[in-house]
């Protein structure tokens, strides 16, 4: 294998691909942008949109609560809420959204409760809509408010502490980092599929180009009939479409960490559950280990990228026949972020998805290192397996120049 000849056919390539404004965009624009966008745009997006529903005074419609004056009473002084007249089709009000929630006060309401009678006060709302949401806590909490009141005076009268009721204090206490607690929540996962998708789509369009695209430009005829062997051609166009993937995972994974870095900075981290406080973060090492990880899997994917594209005739033939590949590579690593997917030594051998479920224990700073082991030498294997492949399928006459 002669090193020089697969060194002059990567330069060739590097420098054509250099020219070409879309694998620029792919390479070096899209992952610097996207994280940013996703981290600090899309949490501060969601910190506004979620202040201003709380801001609103929602509309709340009553049914019933005439024979229970003081309930409603407390209720109209609500703060940040509008009790609005009962429509006879309120719940069609509520579903097309033009009311939150509908609040159901039983009848005798105030009179059951002097005999202790058991009730229920409904509140229709709609699940899912924040507005509809935040409304049905300010009601909810009224009524909580309101039944711990009840409860104290009828302590009272019978000469009992509250404490009768709540005689202990039931508090968690979260001992895991704060870069624990965010991240393994749900942008581990996340994180993960990002990586995964980048590094697939940074080596998406050089290897259509340098394969499809060379047939419908007329130009593989040529480089073919050059004193370079095919096997280093392929190697070449190869180094050439890995350059592309894994600059695309690097970039991906410095943007993360930047990222990341100023939304705990400006407090725009975007679905964090758990303690106040917490925050997402991921180390340099982690980083340098998620991109290690990305190293197979991105042989993997020019591999398999370069083999696809050299059946298509047409650049937008090889778009055809890649987009069930995205696919197939979407699902799993969606999978990864689903609850409950855990590393396991089956799962380890699941190509790509044991990387994505790797990457989200990494993000979080926890080192499985049987796993790690097994993952990256079976990904190795899954990669040499398919550029061996993709060195054959550029040997065959057929595949090359089928009509």
């Amino acid at each position: 294998m002669s090193l020089r000849n697969i060194g002059i056919v990567y330069r060739k390539e590097l420098t054509e691909s250099l020219r070409d404004r879309r694998t620029l965009i792919t390479m070096f624009v899209l992952p610097l942008i996207i994280f940013p966008l996703l981290s600090v745009g899309f949490g501060a997006m969601i910190a506004v949109l979620i202040g201003k529903a709380k801001e609103e005074s929602p509309k709340v419609m009553v049914i019933g609560g005439d024979d229970s004056p003081s309930v409603l009473a407390g209720l109209k002084k609500v703060p940040r809420i509008q009790i609005v007249p009962l429509e006879s089709n309120w719940k069609d009000e509520v579903v097309n959204k033009q009311v939150p929630v509908v609040v159901e006060i039983p009848e005798g309401f105030e009179r059951n409760l002097a005999g202790e009678k058991e009730q229920t006060v409904l509140i229709h709302d709609y699940e899912g809509d924040l507005k509809s949401e935040t409304a049905k806590d300010k009601v909810e909490k009224y009524f909580n408010e309101y039944r711990d009141s009840i409860v104290k005076d009828r302590l009272a009268a019978r000469n009992l502490p509250v404490s009768v009721l709540k005689p202990f204090e039931i508090k968690p206490h979260n001992v895991a980092p704060p870069e624990k607690s965010g991240g393994a929540l749900f942008f581990g996962g996340f994180i993960a599929y990002i990586v995964v998708f980048l590094c697939l789509n940074g080596g998406m369009h050089p290897a259509m180009d340098l394969t499809a695209g060379e047939k419908e430009r007329g130009t593989m005829e040529t480089i073919l009939s050059s004193p370079i062997s095919r096997s280093h051609l392929v190697l070449g166009k190869f180094l050439l479409v890995l350059t592309t993937a894994l600059t695309t995972a690097a970039l991906s994974v410095i943007s993360m960490g930047i990222s990341f870095a100023i939304a705990n900075a400006l407090r725009t981290t975007p679905i964090q559950a758990g303690e106040q406080g917490a925050t997402l973060h991921i180390g340099f090492g982690a980083a340098l280990s998620v991109f290690i990880m990305a190293v197979p899997l991105a042989v993997l994917f020019s591999s398999v990228l370069i083999t696809i594209s050299t059946f298509a005739k047409s650049y937008k033939e090889a778009q055809s026949y890649i987009m069930p590949l995205i696919f197939i590579v979407i699902i799993p690593a969606i999978a990864a972020m689903l609850p409950g997917v855990e590393l396991n030594p089956k799962l380890a051998l699941v190509p790509i998805l044991n990387v994505s479920l790797l990457c989200k224990e990494l993000v979080i700073g926890t080192y499985h290192w049987n796993y790690i082991a097994i993952i990256f030498a079976s990904t190795c294997v899954y990669a040499a397996a398919a550029l061996f492949i993709a060195i054959k399928m550029f040997q065959r006459e057929s595949v090359l120049f089928r009509s």
